[in-house]
């Protein structure tokens, strides 16, 4: 019997969500390139575009805005929840316990509704337990603000600057979704059991906790910082490079080219580096890199990965390093929650096999393959 560990390569589904081709550098949501949406389209669009198969109207976007708004106060209980667990729980395991909490009745097979609803209160789970930690009064969505300028009130108590806006949504929007990953595989697995919405999100949250699937880029920030100015870079680099030491934010498993988010966000940081001493470092460095990687490991096609502008962006948009991962759960949450419908609209029970190589009974013939 073939196998491969770790199922690399191996086919788990057919998907009409998204297509990541790591050879040509391509990501797209459901015919869109999602460069292209990042750069001219709201959250809450994409997310009804991997929801219903197509992008909204105008009306239809205004109804979805409505339902995201609708859902965004936490249930008393839920609150109570949070406060009873320890304050060194970390904020994946805080969103994981929450969203068992708000488990729907609704039985199987998921619906929409039950998307929307999941994907509003993640930011709500998110910044009340943030506010508890820094020991003031969590504050109450803003009904005026969108679903991303909301998340960052949340946090910082203060309307968001538009630019900001605009490139922590662009990051939210392209990794909305990215084929079968871990996270994806775990929701799609506990969603094949016909179990319910909450659960399968559940699964996914433990398998984005991981720090090999969804561990934050804060090595992005520490190498920014202690280069600090544009003028430092190509020594410090250099000085890394020559040791051999890996440059975080460069290069990917799949992506063989440039990372297409990692090109999209570029675009848009690109667009306010005069005005951002921090985004204007962050693309000397990425120009700098680039150039050394290819004199350092000629071939290696080392380029710019998505983490390296997302740990940028989060950075400059003062979400702690401590949210890094919970906040890319939050845009995933629409990915799972769309390959979770896509599961349960053609569903079969995933059930893989493995290969036995432990020891057999004593006189027992050896197996043979």
């Amino acid at each position: 019997m073939a196998q491969t560990n770790g199922l690399e390569g191996v086919v788990a589904a057919e998907t009409e969500l998204s297509l990541v081709d790591g050879e040509k550098g391509e990501l797209v949501y459901r015919g869109y390139v999602a460069q292209d949406l990042a750069k001219s389209r709201s959250f809450e669009e994409v997310a009804y575009l991997l929801w219903y198969g197509r992008l909204p109207d105008p009306a239809e976007t205004a109804r979805l805005v409505d339902a995201f708004k609708a859902r965004r106060q936490l249930p008393d209980r839920v609150r109570t929840l949070i406060d009873s667990l320890p304050a060194d729980h970390d904020m994946m395991s805080v969103l994981r316990t929450a969203l068992s909490a708000l488990a729907s009745p609704r039985p199987w097979p998921p619906a929409r509704d039950d998307a929307a609803h999941y994907a509003a209160l993640i930011p709500e789970i998110i910044a009340f337990r943030q506010a508890r930690l820094q020991g003031r009064e969590p504050l109450r969505s803003d009904p005026t603000l969108s679903h991303v300028a909301n998340y960052l009130y949340l946090l910082t108590g203060q309307k968001p600057a538009d630019e900001h806006v605009r490139a922590l949504e662009a990051y939210l929007i392209l990794t909305m979704e990215h084929g079968m990953n871990a996270s994806t595989f775990a929701a799609r697995v506990v969603t094949s059991t016909q179990s319910d919405m909450a659960s399968a999100l559940t699964a996914a949250l433990g398998a984005m906790k991981g720090p090999l699937h969804g561990g934050a880029p804060s090595g992005v920030i520490d190498m920014l910082e202690q280069i600090g100015s544009p003028e430092s870079a190509e020594a410090w680099l250099r000085k890394k490079l020559s040791a051999d030491h890996r440059l975080m934010g460069f290069g990917h498993r799949v992506y063989k080219t440039n990372d297409p988010r990692a090109r999209a966000l570029r675009d848009i940081v690109a667009q306010m580096a005069d005005k951002d001493a921090w985004f204007h470092l962050a693309t000397h460095v990425e120009e700098t890199a680039v150039r050394l990687l290819e004199e350092y490991k000629p071939g290696r096609r080392l380029y710019t990965n998505v983490e390296y502008w997302a740990a940028t962006i989060l950075r400059a948009v003062e979400i702690p390093k401590s949210l890094y991962t919970a906040t890319f759960s939050l845009s995933r949450t629409v990915g799972w929650t769309a390959h979770i419908l896509e599961q349960a609209e053609n569903n079969r029970l995933i059930r893989p096999q493995s290969v036995y190589v432990g020891a057999l009974p004593q006189g027992a013939a050896k197996a043979t393959e």
